[in-house]
């Protein structure tokens, strides 16, 4: 019976992915991807030529249409998103979905991360964390998500747009200042850079920046209370 592969790919670095991967997307019959351009290149650079299905925000219903009559062809698939583990504040779950509902084997080819990533380097107590994936870009329901989340007193880690890190952090400043925050930024790229401290203190740093380039996933460390 054919086989749907959810397959991690590198968050920056092509020589992160892994051994197997390289390996699934050679095998599979067709290959679903969130931007056909840039998996094209990542392909391209393993010298991978498969046919490439889009399958992003606006068009996952249709496209697991198409994945599911391949696989009822008898076709493999793998499903990969521009960078990282899929399923992760990714589309793909809808795919997901359908094809278990239709009764195909759905298998992960684990490897990089941008949570996982920064959760290894962070160094903060704590075994409970609480991924928020984006958090919304309406200022009013960001602060009420963000006041909810930290009211647990949990590690909470999130993605964001540099064009809205130095607000997120003023917003993290008024609801709960004593935190301490892990920024990376450009994690495993050439500009890889990472930030920790108080609020205060990494707001400071970015504010004083001219402007703010890259992917970056926040880590909050809530205050301990008592």
């Amino acid at each position: 019976m054919a086989v749907l592969y959810v397959v991690a790919t590198p968050i920056g670095n092509l020589e992160d992915i892994t051994l197997r991967a390289v390996n699934t997307l050679r095998t599979v019959d067709f290959v679903l991807c969130e931007d056909t351009r840039h998996s094209g290149r990542l392909l391209a650079r393993f010298e991978i030529r498969k046919p490439l299905i889009a399958c992003h925000a606006h068009n996952e219903q249709r496209a697991a249409g198409a994945v599911l009559r391949r696989l009822d062809a008898g076709q493999d698939g793998a499903l990969v998103t521009d960078a990282g583990t899929p399923g992760l504040s990714d589309p793909g779950g809808r795919v997901v979905a359908a094809v278990r509902e239709r009764g195909y084997s759905v298998l992960p080819v684990p490897g990089p991360s941008a949570l996982a990533a920064l959760l290894s380097v962070a160094g903060v107590p704590g075994k409970t964390v609480v991924f928020e994936g984006f958090l919304s870009s309406k200022r009013g329901r960001r602060r009420a998500r963000l006041a909810e989340l930290l009211s647990r007193g949990e590690i909470v880690v999130c993605y964001e747009s540099p064009h809205r890190i130095v607000q997120l952090l003023r917003d993290l400043l008024d609801i709960e200042s004593e935190a301490t925050v892990l920024i990376g930024r450009e994690m495993t790229k050439l500009h890889e850079e990472y930030l920790f401290g108080s609020v205060a203190a990494v707001l400071e740093q970015l504010s004083g920046r001219a402007s703010i380039k890259g992917e970056i996933t926040l880590l909050v460390s809530p205050a301990k209370k008592g």
